[in-house]
């Protein structure tokens, strides 16, 4: 009979030291435990980071090599590229269960202790040794690094209250109090954000990684742990905040770059998968495929605009909060009408706006503009990308009108609102108003029946809405946004009122 050999039951029925060499188990290091469970993995073809979208062919093979290889790893990418969901995932690389010598703090092997009490309970008891089982989830240490962690945290110090209540003297190695570390021997130990952790606190690294031992206030203590260490780091923290000292980054054996969603389909897996909407939401509203596009569409604005910082990057966050947000602003448009069931609407767009405010780093002349105008014009952006995926170019048919080689199917909407129509759309307006002040605009359900004749109902509705958005933003009627929703007007007459107001404006400061 063999150690792996064993059912769970069985293997958690054997409670001493005798009892496990008796199952001829044998002692292995923690990236050779990670190594051969890949090894089974990967010939088995199991997904081993579940749930990670857009890695496949780039960063996962990396981890993979690196984990055969047995490297210490360092992930290093921008905010909300799933590094730390990726050191979390290996966690499943583990054997389910291992041995431990019962009441050890350093998780001592049976068969391989490393702490003095581990040593003295054996030598005192021998097969008799009472042994417990350490799950796999137990076996994850996560340390975000802060510019106030010390060297007792990570690594241990002598402890005064300990050497007066064992009345020890302070040359006694049982006086020593542990840090994360040493507590995470044969552990997946992560240390997050590695830049900001202080150099001196880097240097106390150097010995753990390359020889695998700690060095506690003087003691003569050698503890060659079997841990292994993940890292993770923005590229940004290289010059706003710290920096991985030299000798520490060498010691490092792989390093990872992460990215962001190659495209808006594996953005939109992300999103759907993390966003938490509630089953009441899901019942009440009903979501067109498109606005998920948009949601995506503009995180990609924003990692291209002018106005945000691309060395600090655009979180996938930042479309999990927006696309939160979105359900929510209809289901509240919903409550306040007193409706089972609504349909989104683009103009629900209003309330991804905190989302992208709170997720985005502004330039200097994005915060000139401020954070609500920036928010507002990638969501802008966004509909202009989107709506030439669904809509004859409205560029392309202004060209195609002037050289008479063709018609212009949005001329019917055009002309009524150059007949001085406006056409008003507020946030929190009722399912039936929403359908009438649309259904009044001329030609704009027939432009959505040509292209779109398998559309009904509030489906058909939601497009005709995206329609005079688009238009908006592709400067062919004006959009405005009042306190209380938006209005869509002629172009030519909002140049006039701009005008008028800069006149009266004028009239007042003289």
């Amino acid at each position: 009979m063999t150690y792996t050999s064993l059912n769970t039951k069985e293997l958690l029925s054997i409670n001493t030291l005798g009892g496990l060499k008796v199952t001829g188990y044998q002692p292995k290091s923690i990236k050779q435990e990670l190594r051969d469970n890949l090894i089974v993995k990967i010939k088995n073809k199991e997904n081993v980071f579940e749930g990670i979208w857009g890695y496949e062919d780039t960063v996962i093979p990396d981890i993979e090599r690196a984990i055969l290889s047995q490297h210490h790893i360092n992930l290093l990418g921008l905010r909300g590229q799933a590094k730390t969901r990726i050191a979390r995932l290996m966690v499943n690389l583990l054997d389910e269960y291992i041995p431990v010598v019962q009441g050890s703090e350093l998780n001592d092997d049976p068969l391989n202790p490393l702490s003095r009490y581990a040593k003295d309970l054996i030598a005192e008891l021998g097969d008799l040794t009472p042994i417990s089982w350490m799950h796999r989830d137990d076996r994850y240490t996560e340390k975000l690094a802060t510019p106030d962690v010390s060297v007792a945290d990570l690594i241990g110090d002598a402890d005064p209250i300990k050497a007066a209540t064992l009345k020890l003297p302070y040359s006694d190695e049982r006086v020593i109090h542990y840090g994360l570390i040493p507590r995470s021997h044969r552990c997946i130990f992560v240390i997050n954000e590695l830049p900001d952790l202080q150099a001196r606190i880097q240097v106390a690294l150097f010995n753990i990684l390359q020889e695998g031992d700690i060095q506690i206030r003087g003691f003569k203590v050698r503890l060659p742990l079997e841990i292994q260490f993940v890292f993770t780091a923005n590229p940004e923290d290289y010059t706003n905040r710290g920096s991985i000292v030299t000798p520490l980054k060498d010691r490092i054996d792989s390093q990872i770059v992460t990215h962001y969603p190659k495209t808006l389909g594996i953005g939109k897996k992300i999103t759907l998968q993390e966003a938490k909407i509630k089953d009441e939401q899901i019942e009440r509203i009903a979501i067109n495929a498109l606005m998920d596009d948009l949601i995506e569409q503009i995180a990609i604005e924003a990692r291209s605009s002018e106005y945000v910082d691309a060395k600090s990057g655009v979180s996938a966050r930042m479309t999990i909060s927006a696309y939160e947000n979105l359900f929510s602003a209809a289901e509240r448009r919903a409550l306040l009408n007193d409706e089972n069931k609504t349909y989104i609407r683009v103009a629900d767009l209003i309330g991804v706006i905190p989302a992208v405010c709170g997720k985005v780093e502004l330039v200097y002349e994005g915060e000139v503009e401020g954070p609500v105008i920036v928010a507002q014009n990638l969501i802008g952006k966004a509909i202009r990308t989107q709506f030439l995926n669904f809509f004859p170019d409205p560029e392309k048919i202004k060209k195609l009108a002037k050289d008479k080689a063709g018609k212009n199917p949005y001329k019917p909407i055009l002309d009524w609102f150059m007949d001085g129509n406006t056409m008003d759309i507020l946030n929190d307006s009722a399912d039936t108003d929403y359908a009438a002040r649309l259904s009044s605009i001329d030609g704009l359900d027939e432009l959505v029946e040509k292209i779109y004749p398998t559309f009904e109902g509030r489906e058909k509705l939601f497009m005709m809405e995206f329609v005079l958005h688009g238009l908006a933003e592709f400067s062919i009627i004006s959009k405005k946004t009042l306190e209380k929703g938006l209005t869509f007007k002629d172009l030519t007459d909002s140049l006039f009122d701009l005008d008028n107001f800069r006149f009266e404006d004028e009239e007042e400061d003289n």
